[in-house]
């Protein structure tokens, strides 16, 4: 049955339809252009890159990748920038707050390309009348965050708008990190009979935020997953060295928003693959199902701040598992796909009924002020 799908018109219609040129068709800014999904693509790839594209930045990392030289011409260091925004609604929440957040998604971003976290910015927004203690309780976060992943921060900025310019406090960190291996890992690196790995339960992070703004009366321990993913990384990294093949770990993502979904499809976009994942196999707590099934969400499309996808080499995926399974962020760790030829630039779910579904770009806002 699988099979017979992957060869449908549908399949190749939708191959057709992604690959071509994104072009941006819109003529105002909409919430679905921050979704992380096709929306935001259309605006990165159809705009942003008509006017600042570059061979950097045109591969669309979630960092860039640089190479510093001697003046001999002998490269000193390879090393990994990059910057986000935060703007979560509601600022505080179970299990973090924008602080929190702020720090542990740059350090994730620089760690998805096997990087060492050293060095991150603050830049801070602030609407007038913010409360000093909350800018405090931020701010305390932030040095915790910074203390357990092993940055500093090092430089920053601040601003105040006049009330109603902004709403309360909005983030934005830089950070950079040094890649002290030869490791290439990029979305443009999967390979068929790779596997795919998660490290955790899906969702956690966009369900918290949804209960935290009174949008659910659920009463629930839920908490976001937000969490600092670099020792994991490198202890991944390690293993691949022991291992004796340090190139094995040739994708890695955090699927922040639009979820694992929409992560995979910029790996299969990029690389030219099918991604196909077992609906059996992703880890997803009952608390994030029953929220999704009330507002009608699918959870492969919610928001994670803890949470990374690999896709590893297929005959050293085992022990790369068991070795994130050591780790207090990776003990749930397991495989929930595989990487295969055709049709590329697909992800694909084999359901529980054993039929098979496209699984798209997220289209839209799913949920807005999510990270």
């Amino acid at each position: 049955m699988t099979e017979a799908f992957s060869r449908s018109p549908l399949f190749e219609r939708v191959e057709r339809a992604r690959r071509r040129k994104r072009k941006i068709k819109d003529t105002q800014i909409t919430l679905a252009h921050g979704s992380g999904g096709r929306a935001m693509h259309e605006l990165v790839e159809g705009l942003f890159l008509e006017y600042l594209g570059n061979p950097i930045l045109d591969t669309l990392e979630d960092q860039a990748t640089l190479e510093v030289f001697h003046a001999n011409g002998h490269r000193s260091a390879r090393l990994a920038f990059t910057t986000d925004s935060y703007v979560v609604d509601p600022i505080f929440f179970p299990g973090g707050d924008i602080g929190k957040l702020a720090v542990h998604g740059t350090v994730n971003d620089l760690a998805m390309s096997g990087a060492r976290p050293l060095y991150l910015s603050a830049g801070f927004i602030l609407e007038e009348g913010f409360p000093i203690e909350d800018l405090k309780r931020i701010l305390d976060s932030m040095r915790s965050a910074a203390r357990e992943a092993g940055v500093q921060i090092v430089t920053g900025d601040t601003k105040v708008v006049q009330k109603g310019s902004a709403d309360r406090v909005f983030i934005n960190t830089s950070g950079i990190g040094v890649i002290e291996s030869d490791v290439r890992i990029s979305a443009a690196r999967a390979r068929v009979g790779d596997k795919v790995i998660v490290n955790g339960s899906i969702g956690d992070h966009g369900t918290t935020i949804m209960i935290a703004r009174g949008e659910l009366e659920l009463e629930t321990e839920i908490e976001s997953d937000t969490a600092p993913l670099n020792l994991l990384v490198a202890e991944m990294l390690q293993e691949a060295d022991r291992l004796g093949a340090p190139d094995a770990i040739h994708s890695m993502r955090d699927p922040t928003r639009g979820g694992i979904a929409t992560t995979l499809n910029e790996i299969a976009l990029n690389s030219e693959v099918h991604i196909r994942i077992l609906e059996g196999k992703i880890p997803i707590k009952d608390e994030v199902h029953g929220a999704c099934e009330i507002l009608g969400l699918d959870p492969l499309y919610v928001a994670n701040e803890g949470k990374l996808v690999a896709i590893v080499a297929g005959e050293y995926a085992e022990e790369i598992l068991e070795r994130m399974r050591e780790n207090a962020l990776g003990k749930e760790a397991c495989v929930i796909g595989e990487v295969i030829a055709d049709p590329p630039g697909i992800v694909s779910m084999v359901t529980g009924f054993g039929g098979t579904r496209i699984v798209d770009m997220l289209a839209g806002e799913q949920l807005p002020r999510i990270c």
